[in-house]
């Protein structure tokens, strides 16, 4: 007796560890649980940590809580400018609610990948090519907005949306390189007629000063003739402006300038003899003999 009390005692035992051992289930701390007893939603969300459920009845369904980042693949479209382009882009969503994330869709992730797929094709239907070469916040958030609009009834939030990349055709790539070319070219030649411009004003200042202070433009030629001797050349050209005369000339002709002696003047010519006409005289001849 003793001895079938003892066998049915450890057949208990090992029924009850077999039964603990099947119902039991651990829940990671970034994973929620949600059962389902014979198909249907039982209970509240299970909490991370040791739980236990009926085992052939309940079935425990794990959702991952952390944030999923998922590349979206890239997608070819048309710009409203009819520019082609290929975009690829990168979405960081998670789960904020376990049971609508088992309940009201099959498959989350893919939900999420094909929904954010559609988007970035609208989205780059409606935008022109600058807006996706340079103004990709206002893309992001628009974006953002269209994906997290159906999810949140799968119980998923967006967090965030990124535009990777933007691939043009070479053609389009050289049409650009040229447009930025002509651009600073055009920029550096309305530099250069800027500095033109104030350099000419420079020296009309200059040539102003130099009016009034004909020294000074002897002075000028003075440091031109001994920046162009410093270069050690073999043969120095001294040039000799006209201007320079006139200068001069004024400052000889100003007031309390040392008078100039009156230059000689040229000698007078004698007057040339007058030339009368004579009667032409006989030569002189034998006489004749009487």
């Amino acid at each position: 007796m003793l001895q079938e009390l003892l066998v049915a005692g450890v057949a208990v035992g090992s029924a009850g560890l077999v039964y603990v051992a099947a119902a039991a289930r651990v829940v990671k701390q970034y994973e929620r649980g949600v059962v389902l007893r014979l198909g249907r939603l039982t209970g509240g969300v299970r909490p991370p940590g040791f739980t236990m459920v009926v085992p052939g009845v309940d079935k425990l369904r794990k959702v991952n809580m952390q944030i999923v980042t998922m590349p979206v693949p890239a997608q070819d479209g048309i710009t409203r400018d009819n520019v082609t382009v290929r975009v690829d882009a990168v979405i960081y969503f998670k789960v904020v609610d376990p049971a609508d994330a088992v309940i009201q869709v099959e498959d989350y992730r893919f939900a999420v990948s094909q929904m954010a797929q559609t988007s970035l094709r609208s989205i780059i239907g409606k935008s022109d090519l600058d807006d996706l070469l340079s103004n990709r916040e206002k893309l992001n958030q628009g974006l953002e907005l269209m994906i997290d609009s159906p999810a949140m009834g799968w119980g998923v939030q967006i967090d965030r949306v990124e535009i990777k990349d933007v691939s043009l055709p070479e053609t389009m790539k050289r049409s650009m390189a040229r447009q930025a070319e002509a651009d600073r070219e055009r920029r550096a030649r309305i530099i250069n007629a800027d500095a033109e411009l104030q350099a000419s004003k420079k020296l009309a200042e200059a040539a102003g000063v130099m009016s009034e202070q004909p020294a000074a433009l002897q002075l000028r030629l003075l440091q031109t003739v001994v920046a162009v001797a410093a270069e050690k050349n073999s043969t120095l050209v001294l040039p000799f402006p006209v201007e320079l005369l006139r200068f001069l000339e004024r400052a000889q002709n100003q007031p309390g300038s040392p008078a100039t002696p009156p230059s000689p003047s040229p000698p007078t010519s004698a007057p040339a003899p007058e030339l009368r006409d004579e009667p032409d005289e006989p030569p002189d001849g034998p006489r004749d003999m009487e």
